[in-house]
């Protein structure tokens, strides 16, 4: 699911250059641990990038 016209689109290009800081990203882990199933049909797989935490927050 995605932008539906260009105007959508051009409003939400500025997102992929923000980096949220240490504080956000620990809060945030804080209220869903790394690796939690919020979707009950999710269960039983994890992303490579939350299954290593050597790969989180690179």
């Amino acid at each position: 699911i995605g932008p539906r016209t260009m105007e959508h689109l051009e409003s939400q290009l500025g997102a992929a250059e923000v980096t949220l800081d240490q504080a956000t990203l620990d809060r945030i882990d804080g209220i869903v641990p790394p690796g939690t199933n919020l979707n009950p049909a999710d269960a039983g797989w994890a992303a490579p990038e939350i299954a290593d935490s050597r790969l989180r927050r690179r």
